[in-house]
C-alpha cells in the first residue's frame, strides 16, 4: 500500500513539472519577442510590425541604392554554335540581387560537351562580382538541335570602387575534349635582305 501511495504522489510530482515544462514554454514565445522589439536584436521581428494596417515588408540593408552600375553582358564562342545573352546590358545596385540569361543553342549535327569560362573587365571587378549561380560552374552536354536557357545569379559587392561604373561580364563557351582549332601563331617570315642572303 505504501508502494502504490509512493507511485501516486511521483505522478502526481511529474505531471506538474510536466505541465510547468509547458507553461514556461508558452511563456517563452511572446517575453523573446518583447525583449527583440525593445533591443532591436532580431531584424525580422522589426519587419513583421503592422504599419498602418500593413505588414512593412522587411529592407536589405545592404543595397546601395545611392550608386548605380551598369553591367553588359558579352558572348563569345570558339566552335559552330549559338551563345548569346537574352539582354547586352542592365543597370543594378551593389548589394543587389540580379539575374540574367544566357541562350544557348548546338546547331552541329552531332552531340557536344561544352563549359563556359567568365572574364571581367575591369580586372579589379572580378573581385567583387560574386556569381550564387552560374552555368559556367559545370560542363554540359547537348544533343544536335538541342537549345538551353541558362541563368546567371549574381551581386555586386558594395565594396567596388566608386571609380567604377561599368562592368562587363565575359563568357567564353568552348567544346570540352572537342577538334576546337587552336589560336592563330603568327609566323615570322624572313625579310628580303635574309632570303637573298642564303
Amino acid at each position: 500500500m505504501a508502494n502504490v501511495r509512493a507511485n501516486r504522489k511521483m505522478m502526481g510530482k511529474l505531471a506538474v513539472i510536466t505541465v510547468s515544462m509547458f507553461a514556461f514554454g508558452y511563456a517563452l514565445v511572446p517575453l523573446y519577442q518583447a525583449i527583440c522589439e525593445m533591443t532591436g536584436i532580431n531584424i525580422l521581428a522589426l519587419g513583421e510590425q503592422v504599419i498602418m494596417g500593413k505588414k512593412a515588408p522587411p529592407v536589405n540593408s545592404q543595397v546601395d541604392t545611392s550608386r548605380s552600375i551598369t553591367v553588359e553582358f558579352d558572348a563569345n564562342s570558339r566552335g559552330p554554335w549559338e551563345f548569346r545573352p537574352a539582354q547586352r546590358s542592365m543597370v543594378v545596385h551593389p548589394g543587389e540581387m540580379t539575374t540574367v540569361v544566357y541562350e544557348f543553342q548546338n546547331v552541329q549535327n552531332r552531340r557536344m560537351s561544352a563549359q563556359a569560362i567568365p572574364s571581367y573587365a575591369p580586372m579589379q571587378a572580378s573581385a567583387h562580382f560574386n556569381k550564387l549561380e552560374c552555368f559556367c560552374f559545370s560542363q554540359y552536354t547537348l544533343e544536335p538541335g538541342e537549345k538551353k536557357s541558362w541563368p546567371v545569379v549574381f551581386v555586386i559587392d558594395p565594396k567596388l570602387s566608386k571609380d567604377v561604373t561599368t562592368i562587363t561580364l565575359s563568357y567564353t563557351f568552348f567544346e570540352v575534349g572537342g577538334k576546337t582549332p587552336p589560336a592563330p601563331v603568327a609566323v615570322v617570315k624572313p625579310s628580303l635582305d635574309e632570303s637573298a642572303g642564303s
